[in-house]
């Protein structure tokens, strides 16, 4: 939307009371209407007119307009009239949208500690899934106010008495208080508000104290350098204020202040409880850290927000340049990322094959390809990413202990034991489907921590699953073995000891870094097959013959052998003794030999590129 089509041009006051302010997120599953919800709340506050309104508005990025999917959370101020005795009153609605996906719960407990109360949404005709228990029991922690609402009940499918008891029951509630509205037709949306100005409760803070705001999202501009989304919880914040960031110690101006009604708009300041954003000119991405506190330079405050606990990656991937003069720029694109992405963590690696590039630790397979494609799409780079690996904890018999996020830094020795991080999943279902999905688990080395039933047809199970197993293609097989209505989340639980094994890929006898892996030793044989296989299809055959072997330490456990290009050195012999024949033959016979033993096999970009690539092995793809 151009800045003359803004909904609003008369920029707000200086600072609305606290009483007057209320500040909610809405938290749900994937797919079950979150983003549809918040655009009947934009049309309905009349923040977006009907000319300006689209589909998914505050869903900003291409990649999930594309997808259906939300990947960034999102705020927006909306003001919303309330019928009372002594006549309307105006409140002012902060609404955050949060993304659904267990690879972004970080970005949902951001946005749940930006504010005071939380809507649960659940599909009316789909019941309550794993993220959404995960993103209840995240507000719990926050000690949010809930309020619990069913959507889509214009659905046919819709069953809203039955999915109104669930809720209720899981939430503590009676079935009555649970809200129905449809996201689509905008039913229910304004009593809906009306509940959240009742139910969430104001804002707390001291106006008077020294300012104290914190940093719960930034992104970069090319233009105006670092915007800076903020919750104040103390004091005031003003234009031409000089600020200081209490973790960084770095001091600016404030060039602008305002706030997201749904596009920047320049206010007179923020007070206690509001949400906005600011603008210093800053083009250093690192200066604004989320969870950071702002305060005033003069006026500081003495003591720091709590701030956010850091995500810890789960995945991790190497990302190299197809084009080697391409590495700065991956390496200014991945700071930039992460400016938007605070929980993106990497280093510098090199690989005898790939060359320059980074190790980038993520929160899941979906979190690892939405990075890659945002650094393709907004930088315009071409890249390969490594097969992922979780990190392990390695203990030799001298006593010494690595950590191995790559399978080319796995220690040589002998190793005393190797530890892998687990997962605490829980998977929801139809009861039809315990037989399908506890097989799938135990091929997965799963244990089973429990099972509930929430009604007779659907049933709760909890598993203890090593998160290497679950991170590739498990969603895929969950849902195939369940028709499709099987939901997961999963989340750390510590770690345990494996009986793990390294398995090299040698090339003409010399191993090759970027197709060794880390697997169970059970699954070993089956993927040094798999990748021998795949090679000998990939690399082009040589002058010699190349033996593509799979191997644990010494010991070869698979071979596959690309045959020689054979020049046809009989073709000048039209008849005469054999002799001359076998003369020949004998004589390319040697000089194969001899190439063999000082040759060198090239492999191919293209064949680093289809082997690495995870085409049909990502889990979690959309969740959809």
């Amino acid at each position: 939307m151009s800045p003359l089509a803004r909904p609003h041009t008369v920029p707000p006051p200086a600072s609305t009371p606290p009483e007057r302010i209320r500040n909610f997120c809405i938290i749900a599953h994937i797919d079950h209407g979150k983003s549809t919800l918040a655009d009947r709340m934009l049309q309905e506050t009349g923040v977006v007119d009907q000319r300006h309104a689209r589909a998914q508005y505050l869903d900003r990025m291409d990649i999930e307009r594309e997808r259906g999917i939300t990947i960034k959370s999102q705020a927006v101020r909306m003001p919303w009239a309330v019928q009372g005795e002594a006549g309307d009153s105006t409140y002012i609605l902060n609404m955050i949208d949060t993304p659904g996906h267990v690879d972004f719960t970080y970005e949902v407990s951001r946005s749940l500690a930006a504010g005071e109360g939380a809507v649960l949404l659940v599909d009316a005709a789909q019941g309550i899934e794993a993220q959404t228990l995960a993103n209840l029991y995240l507000a719990m922690e926050n000690d949010l106010t809930i309020i619990p609402v069913l959507n889509k009940i214009d659905l046919p499918a819709a069953q809203p008495e039955k999915y109104a008891e669930e809720l209720a029951g899981l939430i503590g509630c009676d079935p009555a208080e649970v809200l129905q509205v449809s996201g689509k037709t905008g039913v229910g949306v304004p009593a809906l508000l009306d509940t959240i100005v009742e139910l969430v409760p104001q804002p707390v803070g001291d106006p008077d104290a020294p300012a104290r705001a914190m940093i719960f999202d930034s992104v970069y501009d090319t233009y105006r350098g670092v915007v800076t989304y903020v919750r104040v919880v103390d004091g005031e914040l003003s234009p031409r204020e000089r600020i200081t960031m209490m973790s960084t110690r770095a001091t600016h101006e404030l060039l602008e202040i305002g706030v997201i009604s749904p596009e920047p708009v320049p206010s007179k300041g923020l007070g206690v409880g509001e949400v906005g954003y600011l603008i210093t000119g800053v083009k250093d991405v690192r200066q604004s850290k989320v969870g950071d506190t702002v305060t005033g330079e003069r006026n500081q405050a003495a003591q720091a927000l709590g701030g956010y606990k850091e995500p810890r990656p789960m995945v991790f991937s190497g990302l190299y340049p197809i084009d080697g003069s391409d590495y700065p720029i991956l390496r200014d694109a991945l700071d930039r990322l992460k400016l938007n992405d605070a929980a993106l963590v990497y280093e510098p690696e090199t690989s005898a094959a790939l060359g320059f590039g980074f190790r980038v630790g993520f929160l899941g397979m979906l979190h690892l390809e939405i990075v890659r494609e945002r650094l393709e799409r907004e930088f315009d780079l071409d890249l390969i990413s490594t097969l992922p690996n979780v990190e392990y904890d390695v203990v030799l018999d001298d006593g010494s202990t690595f950590e191995v996020t790559n399978p080319s830094e796995f220690p040589s020795g002998r190793v005393a034991s190797i530890t892998e991080p687990i997962v605490r999943a829980t998977i929801l279902a139809p009861s039809e489907f315990i037989g399908a999905i506890m097989e799938l688990c135990q091929n997965r080395r799963g244990t089973l921590r429990g099972m509930d039933y929430l009604s007779p047809e659907r049933v709760e199970m909890r598993y203890t699953l090593p998160l290497a197993e679950i991170v590739f293609d498990f969603f895929d097989a969950l849902k195939s073995r369940t028709r499709g209505y099987a939901s997961l989340d999963y989340e750390p639980d510590g770690s345990q000891e494996a009986d793990l094994v390294k398995v090299d890929i040698l090339l003409q006898g010399d191993t090759v870094d970027a197709f060794s892996a880390i697997v169970h030793r059970d699954k070993a044989y089956a993927y040094g097959v798999q990748m021998a296989t795949k090679l000998k299809e990939l690399i082009p055959r040589q002058q010699f013959e190349v033996p593509v072997q799979a191997a644990i330490g010494s010991r070869v456990i698979a071979r596959e052998t690309i045959r020689a290009i054979r020049k046809d050195v009989l073709a000048k012999c039209y008849g005469g003794d054999i002799s001359r024949k076998r003369k020949l033959l004998e004589k390319q016979k040697e000089g194969k030999k001899r190439m063999k033993m000082v040759g060198s096999v090239e492999v191919p970009q293209e064949a680093f590129i289809a082997a690495l690539s995870q085409d049909g092995a990502v889990a979690e793809k959309t969740k959809k």
